[in-house]
């Protein structure tokens, strides 16, 4: 039984640093495995700039933000039975109406749960496959 105190760290998830310009004793003092004089060899230039692609880079605007993955708000079978009667239709603004989700586009109804609702049919909402045997789907 895994608790607090007994757990352990996967070694392959923690790698050291490697500890440059800390005295020749280190095996990377001196130079740090920079090599002698040169660009290369400086501190503070990029490796982009080092390949000739100064140009191109300054060229391409910066890109700002985020961009949040939208993934699908999810619906279970078990959750329709205490909002919808027999025989009604289920779609995304009755689902928001009656707040089993949100403002995301993307909704699937995913089965979990025991369904005893009968004749519901499904518009503009994702099914798996679970649950696709359980409904009478219209496109």
């Amino acid at each position: 039984m895994k608790s607090l105190n007994n757990i352990k760290v996967n070694k392959k998830s923690q790698h050291t640093s490697k500890r440059v310009g800390r005295g020749n004793a280190s095996g990377k003092g001196t130079y740090s495995g920079k090599g002698q004089k040169g660009q290369r060899s400086r501190a503070g230039v990029s490796n982009l700039k080092r390949l000739g692609l100064k140009s191109i880079l300054f060229s391409v605007p910066k890109k700002r933000g985020f961009n949040r993955v939208s993934s699908n708000q999810i619906v279970y079978t078990g959750d329709l039975n205490k909002f919808f009667k027999d025989g009604d239709i289920v779609d995304p603004k009755k689902l928001k109406s009656f707040g089993l989700v949100g403002n995301n586009k993307n909704i699937k109804i995913i089965l979990n749960g025991k369904l005893e609702l009968k004749n519901i049919q499904l518009k503009g909402v994702a099914v798996s496959s679970g649950a696709a045997e359980l409904f009478k789907v219209v496109l």
